[in-house]
């Protein structure tokens, strides 16, 4: 055998050894048989988008929220009921006491309520919150209220001079000039409701309550 033919012949058996010793699934004819076909992306369908499943708050649209606005509320703003009668502060203390243990505070509330429309009332309360005395001194008003007699252009009948306490008070219509008045005794006329009318205190007392009782107390003295 010559030497070209012995080279021929051990190339021929190092190739069949090298098919016997190499994997099935390196090959790729057995590879493409035993492994699973790659899914195409005509397979999967179309890619669906984070907002996009109808199951979710915002339905169908693709929305969480829904119909691409926002989502309406459940019960919508409720709107406060009005208040019977308007409410002003005339003044509001502290009160200090002192006992055996120390000192305790209050707080002392004088109120003016009314619908202006006639009546008014004057009420004080007293509790350690604010807000308690506060509701206090409203339920007092309530008690206290009186009705003003009044013309149909919501005028007093007649002059009247009244002094409560150390509070001093005049009060006469005055047809065209509107609400001349000072202190307490402007919200009081105020919510009663009376227009065209001049208040005067005589008295030199900056105590509001008193002043605000003295215009209540000239109120009631007015008649038709």
């Amino acid at each position: 055998m010559s030497e070209k033919e012995q080279q021929e012949a051990t190339t021929d058996v190092k190739s069949d050894a090298a098919v016997e010793a190499t994997p099935a699934a390196a090959t790729p004819e057995k590879a493409k048989a035993t492994d699973a076909p790659a899914a195409t992306t005509s397979d999967r369908g179309p890619r669906q988008r984070r907002g996009g499943n109808d199951n979710r708050r915002g339905g169908a649209g693709g929305n969480r929220r829904g119909g691409g606005g926002r989502r309406p509320r459940r019960g919508g703003r409720q709107e406060r009921p009005r208040q019977e009668f308007d409410q002003k502060i005339v003044s509001i203390r502290r009160v200090t006491r002192v006992m055996a243990g120390g000192r305790r505070f209050s707080f002392s509330v004088s109120m003016v309520i009314g619908d202006k429309k006639g009546k008014v009332g004057v009420g004080i309360g007293k509790a350690g919150d604010t807000q308690l005395a506060i509701e206090k001194a409203v339920r007092n008003a309530k008690k206290n209220m009186i009705v003003v007699p009044m013309d149909k252009d919501n005028r007093i009948p007649h002059d009247v001079h009244v002094k409560y306490a150390s509070s001093e008070v005049m009060m006469m219509p005055a047809a065209g000039r509107g609400l001349v008045a000072g202190s307490s005794v402007r919200t009081v006329l105020e919510l009663a409701g009376v227009k065209d009318i001049t208040a005067k205190l005589f008295s030199r007392s900056k105590n509001k309550l008193n002043n605000a009782r003295a215009a209540v107390e000239a109120l009631k003295q007015l008649k038709k």
